[in-house]
């Protein structure tokens, strides 16, 4: 028997970008570990990714190219060779192009991380072609909006740094399911006597092992930061040496910063006066004393209208109370920027001759049934999904639904299982996992540049991503030199190895170790640097009120709450937020039997005052439901979600709901205050019994 380990990195939308040894025997992958020398995966993975040879060795992997035989969305397919498949795709794409080439979209995210696999080949393809440009903007957008008009980049405390802090405030978010090696940091920190807060509408599996769990309304998060603001101010916890030398508007700030009393945060956020102020107090308290104090922020607050004002409020606390005088202070939403890539090198928009129109993904159930005017250009005729599953993640899914179903829409599908999406494809084209082909990954958690090397040989048919898009430039006729590069060429341009951040390694470096750090400051803004227009952390934005945004912190309420929306909540008076399922990754894992064994059936937490008001009981099946749809789950009732909430652990696929629906049946395409990101968790529901 030949065993050899071979070092790859977990490709999935997650902060943690794990460094993985993998097993292979006589050419079959046994095991999937953490590597035990990288400092952020310390040997640790999570239950999802430990079982990633279950996933790549499925018994319903797609191993060959398929077209559709049946209706759209039945799933029903029969085999044929790459060369129909290409031949197909070509031929359509073509007929289309020659009309207009922008009646063909792209549809793609974080089914992969990779710099290569996820977007060089088909974004210099679709460059190419003409075809219309995709905003990618389901997840993060809205945040990194508001955090990049207060810090200039998304750059923040490393997250080897946070065990050292004396108080972490972990705000919006369930890191034992999300990020899990952050949150090994916390209870590091916590060992050594911090004080962990958890701020989040539901009492997570995370809040519960928090001191203390500050459960605010959906939406409310822009109001605590500033009534924390207020109290920080009033009580001089401020640090007004560093305001003085490194931020811009703190006069305005501190007028703005006023109006927010406790009492009136309290009554915003459905919290009370004392918690309002001994969260401020226990903050600012620390960093008077000169000790560490840091705040996560992660994705589940800025989901709603004002969620990149949102973080933009939060992502002043530090900067008022010179938090980033510490490497183990500050805060950290995403260490993107922190990345030198060379996103022009691999994804050649000098290839796109004319300008185009760009849809928003998270608009694409209106997209697709959307007919062609002068407004919206020419209807949308093709899509091309890769690394991706809308039917299932993208909101308000019974527009999204109806718009894949469309007879006339041609639908090419790149996936390693039949998705919800995948139904709906006229052509289904096998994709190889991780383990069969070579990548390269920045992260947005932790300093680390990642290498994939494959493990195995594809499985069946399967092809990687850029090896499709190859495939298909050629017969589409597109001879740039460019299409002929091998993957590992790809993976050399994918940073730029000049920048001091990254000149003590290359690609083939990279590939030997499997990981290696960046050169970075432990505290990036002890003495400034922003990268602002004014050089420093801005309390006041100009390009915030260029863009015709308030240019101070402020509260935006969200589209659909009790205090906003009256006569809405008279008829769905309950607020529904549907935050990761722990055993699923987005859509992804959802069909791995053990992982959905675990999570057993669609489920609603409910609290006993609004179960017991609507005569519900523990095990119930209910209907949720709005204007916008319905969906069927089993009533777990529980004081885990405050009274006039219910939460909804997803993202399910479809077919595995007893109903064909899950959570994105209620929610909204409306978008957020800046970013033009959805608005997942502003949303109002009823809820009955069925």
């Amino acid at each position: 028997m030949t065993t050899s380990i071979v070092r790859a990195t977990c490709p999935h939308d997650c902060p943690d970008t794990c460094a993985l040894l993998v097993t292979v025997e006589d050419g079959v992958a046994t095991q999937v570990r953490g590597d035990p020398d990288h400092p952020t995966t310390a040997g640790v993975l999570c239950t999802k990714v430990s079982r990633y040879t279950e996933r790549t060795y499925h018994k319903d992997r797609l191993l060959h190219p398929m077209k559709r035989v049946g209706r759209k969305g039945e799933g029903r397919f029969e085999r044929i060779s790459w060369d129909q498949a290409l031949d197909t795709i070509a031929a359509r794409l073509k007929a289309i192009a020659a009309r207009d080439a922008q009646a063909i979209l792209p549809y793609s995210y974080a089914g992969t991380m990779g710099l290569v696999q996820g977007e060089s080949m088909a974004s210099r393809f679709f460059n190419k072609l003409g075809a219309s440009l995709l905003d990618r903007t389901i997840c993060a957008s809205a945040g990194g909006a508001g955090y990049k008009y207060t810090m200039g980049a998304r750059i923040g405390t490393d997250v080897e740094q946070f065990q050292n802090a004396r108080l972490i405030l972990i705000w919006g978010g369930n890191p034992i399911a999300s990020n899990l090696h952050f949150w090994m940091r916390a209870q590091e920190a916590k060992r050594r006597g911090a004080k962990l807060i958890a701020i989040d509408p539901y009492r997570s599996l995370t809040a519960e092992k928090c001191h203390q769990h500050i459960a605010l309304l959906p939406g409310t998060d822009a109001a605590l930061a500033l009534g924390m603001m207020h109290v920080l101010i009033r009580e001089n916890l401020v640090d007004e040496d560093y305001i003085a030398r490194y931020t811009h508007g703190y006069d305005a700030l501190r007028e703005r910063a006023a109006e927010w009393t406790p009492q009136r945060t309290a009554e915003t956020c459905g919290i009370s006066v004392e918690e309002v102020e001994q969260l401020a107090r226990d903050y600012g308290a620390l960093a008077r004393q000169g000790e560490p104090v840091a705040i996560r922020i992660n994705y589940g607050l800025q989901r709603v209208r004002g969620g990149g004002m949102a973080v933009r409020n939060i992502t002043c606390l530090p900067a008022l109370v010179g938090a980033w005088r510490h490497a183990a202070g500050g805060v950290q939403l995403s260490s993107s920027d922190t990345f030198p890539k060379n996103s022009a090198a691999l994804q050649r928009p000098d290839l796109l001759k004319k300008q185009v129109r760009t849809l928003n993904m998270s608009t694409i159930g209106d997209a697709l049934l959307e007919e062609a005017s002068a407004e919206f250009g020419p209807k949308v005729e093709a899509v091309i999904v890769y690394n991706s599953n809308p039917v299932a993640v993208a909101p308000e899914s019974p527009k999204v639904a109806r718009g894949f179903a469309r007879e006339d829409l041609f639908t090419v599908v790149l996936e390693h299982f039949q998705t919800d999406t995948a139904d709906h494809a006229d052509i289904l084209l096998p994709a190889t996992t991780q383990l069969e082909h070579t990548d390269i990954h920045a992260t947005y958690g932790h300093l680390y540049m990642m290498a994939n090397n494959p493990a195995i040989a594809p499985l069946g048919e399967a092809k990687p991503n850029t090896e499709i898009f190859r495939l298909l430039a050629q017969r589409m006729g597109f001879d740039d030199a460019c299409f002929y590069e091998s993957d590992d060429e790809l993976a050399a341009q994918a940073f730029n190895a000049k920048d001091a951040r990254a000149i003590h390694f290359d690609w083939d470096s990279l590939k030997r170790k499997g990981w290696q750090k960046l050169n970075a400051p432990d505290a990036p803004f002890a003495e400034g640097g922003f990268a602002t227009p004014s050089g420093k952390c801005e309390f006041y934005s100009e390009r915030m009120k260029a863009d015709g945004l308030d240019p101070l912190p402020s509260y935006i309420p969200p589209y659909e709450s009790r205090a906003s929306n009256p006569e809405l909540a008279k008829r769905y008076p309950l607020a529904m937020i549907s935050p990761p399922a722990r055993n699923f990754l987005n859509s992804t894992f959802v069909n791995v039997q053990s992982l959905r064994d675990t999570e057993g059936e669609p489920h609603l937490d409910m609290h006993p005052v609004d179960a017991a008001q609507r005569g519900i009981e523990e095990g119930n099946q209910v209907r949720i439901f709005n204007d916008r749809g319905s969906f069927i789950a089993k009533v777990r009732v529980t004081d885990k979600a405050r009274e006039g909430l219910v939460v909804g652990l997803s993202i399910w696929w479809r077919k595995f709901a007893a109903d064909g629906k899950n959570a994105n049946e209620v929610t909204s395409q409306r978008l957020t205050d800046m970013g033009n990101a959805p608005t997942f968790y502003d949303v109002l529901v009823q809820v009955e019994k069925v």
